[in-house]
């Protein structure tokens, strides 16, 4: 290959990574809203009364849209595989517009009555059907897309742009808290982000009408084509599927645990002000994103089993030490190192778990395979973990919830000691090579 063509194939890559990862930014900064700027509409949705039993209430809708994400990696999914990734990825994005849409328009409990937090409930299963089946085909687009050798790091980006979204989010939070009083956040400013969203998402769904579709997607047979997408072919890998389940769990609930729940812990157990715990999420989900493509890169020199057992290692031996910590700190920089030790460890799964599912599955049922049982799990655990760490504290046995997150992440690290090399093995590398299982780095 010429150096032109080379430098054609990279810029080629590269921009349709791009316009695959932005529209995954805006997808997570419209899921995320929700979290970041649930203290202050919480007591517009539901009816008077205590602050922690209105956050209880919104979590529990927040676990809702979870429940959705199987539903929609199932229908998007099988979308994805039979008539593509670009087309799958385009439709997503319209269902996330249409959700927040619907949350920044709809009115208050006090005027609207109980169809306040139905609407709210509804437009939450909207947006979770839009990001169940984001997350798959996004992460089998990327690992597509990229080129061999340099899998995990562009797949790393899958969650470069999640966190993106988390940090756009709490970014806008922010701004408008400087702008506007407490009063006027939790009656009128809180709609203004859920119009951001919907705005970007449509700018999004015209960016990706111009991606390619991936070239294993493009060569893939009649004979696959015909069966793509199906549970039947999917119940073909029962040991894949499993290990996806397993890949997930910990690596779910630590996730959600230290960039949703975190934030809300900050706040009612630290007792941290809002503005002071918005920026050390800021700051911390900054340097988060910074380390998901270099932990990607070092997957690709030496592999994805070493991060994944790090994480399972660590997260199952200081979970607990760091909440514990947390728990006894007044301290804006000691809460943030903290949190920051939390994101090192979470990094060894977040940087590369779109890879290791993708290359698990053939071509004609990736996205899929890789979509349903996380999504299955995420609804289970991932989904769950915020309203049980509030249920845990309702009740006066908080560090309950320490406990449980390390076990799950020990259950993983079991998964993870257990299975092989991802990269050794590849689906994607193999169909590349003609059916030879080694890659070619």
């Amino acid at each position: 290959m010429t150096q032109h063509s080379e430098r054609a194939k990279m810029r080629r890559i590269t921009s349709n990574i791009f316009k695959g990862s932005v529209g995954n930014l805006i997808e997570w900064y419209d899921w995320y809203v929700y979290a970041a700027f649930a203290v202050y509409f919480s007591s517009q949705f539901f009816p008077k009364g205590d602050p922690t039993s209105q956050l209880l209430n919104t979590a529990a809708v927040f676990a809702i849209g979870f429940l959705m994400r199987p539903i929609g990696s199932l229908l998007l999914g099988r979308y994805a595989d039979r008539h593509g990734r670009r087309a799958a990825l385009t439709l997503s994005v319209s269902i996330m517009a249409g959700g927040s849409l619907v949350i920044a328009c709809t009115p208050g409990y006090e005027t609207i009555g109980v169809m306040a937090p139905v609407i709210l409930v509804l437009a939450r299963l909207l947006q979770g059907l839009s990001l169940g089946g984001e997350y798959g085909t996004s992460a089998t687009y990327l690992s597509e897309m990229a080129d061999s050798g340099r899998r995990g790091f562009y797949s790393s980006f899958q969650y470069v742009t999640l966190i993106s979204g988390q940090l756009v989010a709490l970014g806008v939070q922010i701004i408008l808290q400087q702008l506007l009083t407490d009063a006027d956040m939790k009656t009128w400013g809180w709609r203004i982000p859920f119009v951001i969203g919907a705005l970007g998402a449509l700018a999004v769904l015209w960016l990706r009408r111009s991606m390619d579709e991936s070239e294993q997607f493009s060569k893939m047979g009649t004979k696959n084509r015909a069966n793509a997408g199906t549970l039947r072919e999917l119940m073909k890998h029962p040991k894949a599927v499993m290990a996806v389940v397993g890949l997930t769990l910990g690596g779910t609930i630590a996730f959600n645990t230290y960039t949703t729940y975190l934030q809300k812990f900050m706040v009612n157990t630290v007792g941290l002000p809002n503005g002071v715990v918005s920026w050390i999420n800021f700051i911390a989900l900054l340097v988060f994103v910074v380390l998901q493509p270099l932990a990607g890169m070092l997957s690709d020199r030496i592999g994805r089993r070493p991060l994944l057992i790090a994480f399972g290692i660590l997260g199952t031996l200081l979970t607990v030490p760091l909440f514990l910590l947390m728990e006894q700190t007044k301290s804006p920089v000691v809460a943030f190192l903290l949190m920051m030790v939390g994101l090192i460890v979470v990094t060894g799964y977040t940087s590369i778990n779109a890879i290791v599912k993708a290359e698990l599955f053939p071509t004609e049922i990736r996205a899929l395979g890789v979509g349903f049982p996380y999504g299955v799990t995420v609804a289970l655990f991932g989904g769950t973990a915020e309203f049980i760490a509030l249920w845990c504290k309702s009740i006066g046995v908080e560090s309950l919830f320490y406990y449980y997150v390390a076990g799950c992440v020990a259950v993983s690290l079991i998964v993870y000691w257990r299975m092989g090399e991802s990269s050794k093995d590849s689906k994607i590398e193999a169909e590349l090579n003609g059916g030879g299982g080694k890659r070619s780095a």
